[in-house]
C-alpha cells in the first residue's frame, strides 16, 4: 500500500519559490500562468496489513506531526493499493 501527500502553502502565505519560477516561466516567453505556487510530494510504502482508515490516519498523523508545518501549509492524503 502506498501513500502519496500533496503539500502546499496555505493561500495567503507568501510564495517566494512560486514568484521565482513564475518570474522564470515569463522570462522563458511562457506567459500563460497567471500565479505559481510550489509545494512538495512525498510518497510512503506502507507496511502491509493496514486497512484503508488506519493507512490514512496514520499518514494524518505524520504530517500534523512532522511532515506538514500546519500553521502555513495544507496537506492532501491519497491512499493507493
Amino acid at each position: 500500500m502506498r501513500a502519496v501527500v500533496n503539500i502546499h502553502l496555505k493561500q495567503g502565505v507568501l510564495d517566494p519559490q512560486g514568484k521565482a519560477v513564475h518570474h522564470a516561466l515569463g522570462s522563458l516567453g511562457f506567459h500563460s500562468p497567471q500565479e505559481v505556487r510550489v509545494g512538495k510530494q512525498i510518497l510512503l510504502e506502507l507496511r502491509e496489513g493496514l486497512s484503508h482508515e488506519e493507512a490514512l490516519e496514520e499518514v494524518r498523523q505524520m504530517c500534523e506531526r512532522l511532515l506538514a508545518n500546519t500553521v502555513i501549509e495544507e496537506y492532501q492524503i491519497e491512499i493507493l493499493p
